[in-house]
């Protein structure tokens, strides 16, 4: 490992730590959330979700597509690591042997 991968690392891992850090302490200075940041707050979910599965559903690959839609159908019964954890599974073996 190099001098300068180190500190990109490092530096990578204090921004995202001020980042972080600076969203709780403007949000703790607020006595009430405004209605309209609440709503925005609200939306950010989804959108990460949707930002990180829909290269996934729409690059053409009938397997991640499947595994991402039974996630979906587990998500709505198991918790996250009984989800993550058959889905990994069924991934790996789709790509195996299908």
């Amino acid at each position: 490992m190099t001098d300068g991968f180190l500190t990109v690392i490092l530096v990578c891992g204090a921004l995202t730590f001020l980042t972080r850090a600076g969203g709780y302490l403007i949000l703790c200075r607020l006595s009430e959330i405004p209605p309209r940041l609440n709503v925005a707050l609200e939306a950010v979910p989804p959108a990460v979700i949707t930002t990180l599965f829909a290269p996934a559903v729409f690059s053409g690959d009938w397997r991640e597509a499947l595994t991402l839609s039974v996630a979906v159908a587990l998500s709505f019964r198991f918790g996250p690591t009984i989800t993550v954890l058959v889905c990994a599974a069924m991934l790996a073996g789709l790509r195996a042997f299908g």
